[in-house]
């Protein structure tokens, strides 16, 4: 009976000692957030958002700090955070949507598992755009079937891919100029002639960084890229709508599907439950909250959050994806030999 109490006593004392790990680990820390691009564009202004937030939300408070780590379309970040970062809930992450599709296509760049991170949240799922500059005078899809128009890109990811699969499904004439670093350049390439269009940025990102490139007609979006269409673009359509063929529609939805990733939040594989268990709930607690929303709002940043549940499950099934799909999206956005 002594052995049992014994025994009873123990685990009550372990379970607030448990339930205090969390708190000791972060607190008087400082938590790293890696931005896998240059400051300016989409994913630096949520992350920089998110970064001055979640630390409130999570056990003992952490200070988190933002660094960038812009290479290779991500590449280089999530390097680093599978081989380099501790694998202790102290380094957080945001690199490309894309970057599981690259994996379920067998990149031969991709030298990490999008499944063996560990997916905290997405603050805002949202599709994709491919837009035009006012200069070029292509303001449609059909307009862009005509006229060749250079597109700037910052490497193999979305905003290659979508122009290249546009090119070889839809009969667009895009010429895609890769190795920008980031939005913030691949913008101004456009407002200084460079290029002539960007085929891949988030909508909500246009409304939050250039709400007045929209409402001055600076930008034309002549397609949209996600599973439905966005309810303030009911009239641009979807790549999926311009499909030929099923075959075609199949490879274009499997392109579309990390709309659903958005601006995804990650640690590395190895985390300790309790602490991943931590993270989810903070963030999932700050996309809630009015003190997150009301700056949100203030900077134009739509909020349309994905649980860190449902984004390891998304991210999964992408990396999952048949054989065949992903063989038929590799044909459509594989680079062409005189396009290098």
């Amino acid at each position: 009976m002594r052995r049992a109490i014994a025994m009873v006593l123990a685990l009550l004392v372990a379970l607030p000692a448990a339930a205090q790990n969390v708190a000791d680990f972060y607190r008087g820390r400082t938590v790293e957030l890696l931005i896998g691009y240059t400051t300016g564009g989409g994913y630096d202004t949520y992350g920089r958002l998110v970064a001055r937030h979640l630390g409130a939300y999570l056990p003992g408070k952490p200070t988190i700090i933002v660094r960038n780590m812009p290479g290779g379309g991500g590449r280089v970040l999530m390097g680093h955070m599978m081989n380099i970062a501790p694998k202790d809930g102290s380094v957080l992450a945001t690199a490309d949507q894309s970057l599981p599709l690259a994996q379920a296509m067998r990149d031969p760049t991709i030298h990490f598992d999008a499944k063996a991170l560990i997916w905290i949240g997405n603050p805002a799922a949202d599709n994709n755009t491919v837009v035009t500059w006012h200069t070029t005078g292509v303001t449609t899809m059909e307009q862009a079937r005509q006229q060749p128009i250079i597109v700037a890109s910052t490497g193999p990811n979305t905003s290659s891919q979508i122009p290249y699969a546009m090119n070889a499904t839809l009969g667009t004439k895009f010429k895609i100029v890769t190795g920008y670093p980031g939005g913030n350049e691949m913008n101004m390439s456009m407002e200084n002639g460079e290029t002539g269009a960007r085929g891949s940025n988030p909508w909500s990102t246009w409304k939050a960084t250039k709400p007045d490139w929209i409402a001055q007609k600076k930008i034309h979006v002549i397609a949209q890229v996600g599973l439905a269409r966005a309810p303030d673009l009911p009239d641009v359509p979807l790549l999926t709508d311009l499909a030929n063929n099923e075959r075609d529609r199949a490879a274009l939805r499997l392109l579309s599907a990390p709309s659903a990733v958005g601006r995804p939040y990650f640690t590395t594989p190895g985390v300790p439950a309790e602490r991943v268990a931590a993270l989810r709930t903070a963030f999932d607690t700050m996309v809630k909250d009015a003190t997150f929303l009301d700056e949100a709002k203030r900077l134009g940043l739509d909020i349309n959050p994905v649980s860190g549940e449902e984004l390891q499950k998304i991210v999964s099934d992408i990396v999952d994806t048949p054989a065949a799909i992903a063989e038929r999206l590799n044909e459509i956005i594989t680079v062409p030999a005189g396009n290098k």
